[in-house]
């Protein structure tokens, strides 16, 4: 078996919540009494020049929140955007343990706008973790296009044989396996753990 040296992570729905995600938008929807079904629809025409780095927050919000005027404030709904986002602490855990093995370079692979990214990578405290992180707002792909994937093994200067990717979706994980990725489907932190001590044959200590 050959052996892995990358190991790539998603960070909503793995290392954390979602940024701004169906479940993080109804919070929104609930708070500020926003028209949920108008919201949805402006939100899914510029979610993916958002995600993809083509348009800033600022833009995001004039076309999906504010074309018209609201009791709050911007400042308010982008606090109360990135209010959403808490780390699994469990999970950011066993990627520590990770990253302290010298034959792993550890990296992350996510759909995310660049302000939600920069806040997120932050708010978990992942920046010392990870050496990079490969992003739909810096990449300008999102996944599951394969051309995210193979661009992400470009930058990590990675073979998808000695990679292994990690993610909540099965649907991101189905093109990095055809291009010969190992992957493994998130579900739990104890489940991730166990996968990872089975696969990689390590004891994961102190995670």
């Amino acid at each position: 078996m050959t052996e892995i040296t990358h190991i790539f992570f998603d960070i909503g729905g793995v290392l954390g919540t979602n940024g701004w995600d169906r479940e993080q938008r109804l919070a929104a929807v609930n708070h500020f009494d926003l028209d949920a079904e108008d919201f949805q629809w402006r939100h899914e025409e510029v979610v993916g020049e958002w995600e993809e780095g083509r348009i800033s927050l600022e833009e995001y919000l004039d076309i999906a929140v504010f074309y018209t005027e609201r009791s709050f404030s911007r400042e308010e709904f982008r606090e109360f955007m990135c209010a959403q986002s808490v780390p699994h602490e469990d999970t950011v855990a066993i990627a520590r343990a990770l990253s302290k093995v010298p034959r792993f370079t550890l990296m992350t692979l996510n759909n995310e706008s660049e302000d939600l990214n920069i806040y997120r990578i932050e708010r978990f405290g992942i920046s010392q973790i990870f050496e990079a992180f490969i992003s739909s707002c810096w990449l300008g792909v999102r996944k599951p296009i394969r051309r995210f994937y193979t661009r992400a093994l470009g930058i990590a200067h990675a073979t998808p044989d000695t990679s292994l990717f990690i993610d909540d979706r099965r649907q991101n994980l189905t093109p990095a396996s055809s291009l010969g990725m190992n992957v493994i489907l998130y579900k739990s932190a104890d489940q991730l753990r166990s996968d990872l001590e089975q696969f990689l044959e390590i004891q994961l200590s102190g995670a």
